[in-house]
């Protein structure tokens, strides 16, 4: 059977409980959008497969609980990261207020090369805007990162943010591709991330299908 991709990559989606990371999984994965809310448990995950410059990527995107109680769960998986998107709501300048905390956890907990993207999500609620587009631009500039305003609703910038963040990474680590060739099936699955990172039952828990 033909090899189905070329490399494996990891993105986590970052960000406080309700800011839409899981709206926007779905809907680049599945193309789904399910306006009712069930949070995240811990930690999910969903895959696609992309071709950047030849390369089939395949990129395994991690959706992680922003409610603190999960965020010592949710720390174990920086370090296994590639690429990391950093997620607030526009209709909620806490959410914004904290990228700030977010980022420092990115910088304690995940590797030096790790790239990042900043996402502000719900611009087709822009009657609620609390967040300009201009304080989204600045603060991804004071980090270095792009910025994008996204709808999971309308599917506004979503393939757009998702694939710049894999261009980013599949270049960040170009000089090591023989390193990253996927050595992992595409039945890899939760349970045996868990064993591997050595999470206690229970402590993350995966949510069936695509509820935001």
């Amino acid at each position: 059977m033909a090899k189905q991709y070329d490399v494996l990559f990891r993105l986590l989606l970052l960000g406080d409980s309700g800011v839409g990371k899981t709206c926007l999984l779905c809907r680049f994965t599945d193309n789904e959008f399910h306006p009712s809310h069930i949070s995240t448990i811990g930690v999910d995950f969903k895959m696609k497969t992309l071709e950047i410059d030849g390369i089939k990527v395949r990129i395994q995107i991690w959706d992680t609980a922003g409610q603190e109680r999960y965020q010592t769960i949710t720390k174990q998986y920086y370090r296994r990261a590639q690429g990391i998107f950093l997620v607030y709501d526009i209709t909620s300048e806490r959410s914004f207020q904290h990228i700030m905390k977010w980022a420092s956890d990115v910088d304690e907990y995940a590797p030096d090369n790790i790239q990042k993207i900043l996402i502000g999500n719900k611009s087709d609620e822009e009657e609620k805007r609390q967040v300009a587009t201009e304080q989204g631009n600045k603060l991804a500039k004071d980090y270095g990162m792009d910025f994008f305003e996204t709808s999971a609703s309308t599917n506004y910038n979503i393939t757009e943010s998702f694939t710049r963040l894999a261009e980013q990474v599949l270049a960040a680590n170009k000089k090591d591709l023989d390193l990253l060739k996927a050595s992992v099936t595409d039945e890899l699955n939760l349970a045996a991330l868990e064993e591997e990172e050595g999470i206690t039952d229970g402590a993350a828990a995966s949510q069936k299908g695509c509820w935001c």
